[in-house]
């Protein structure tokens, strides 16, 4: 849960520089270990034995979908998706409006964009957007 937690943190400030520091490193691997392994199932990958991607699912949510900025564009995160994919009929997530890049990601993979907010329900208050995405002939 600790690698997770890098992960997740090294990749969420080199996307949303404006947000980086938002929690310390303590505060993200208890989240991990607490939070995220009590309720999700977690998947990585990995580059030898150091994690480069973690997703974390339930039900029919994606709650966590992180790949370290230097593996981004190597189709770990699509891999990732995909595994939670094969269970699923349909799959939501939250992203934030101004995470183009993760949009983008998203929207070639199926989902579209369902919602958005303006950001009042979040903890770091920046607008965001749920994404669906549904199994063709579920």
């Amino acid at each position: 849960m600790d690698a997770a937690a890098r992960v997740h943190r090294a990749a969420f400030d080199d996307a949303l520089p404006w947000l980086a520091g938002l929690h310390t490193p303590d505060e993200d691997r208890w989240f991990y270990r607490e939070r995220m392994f009590a309720a999700c199932t977690l998947w990585g990958a990995f580059d030898g034995a150091a994690m480069s991607g973690v997703i974390a699912f339930r039900d029919d949510w994606i709650e966590q979908l992180y790949v370290l900025p230097a593996a981004q564009g190597s189709g770990i995160g699509g891999a990732l998706l995909e595994v939670a994919k094969q269970g699923a009929g349909r799959l939501q997530l939250w992203t934030f409006q101004r995470n183009v890049r993760a949009r983008r990601f998203y929207e070639a993979r199926g989902f579209a964009p369902v919602e958005e907010t303006d950001g009042a329900r979040n903890e770091e208050k920046e607008p965001d957007a749920r994404y669906l995405w549904t199994r063709v002939g579920a």
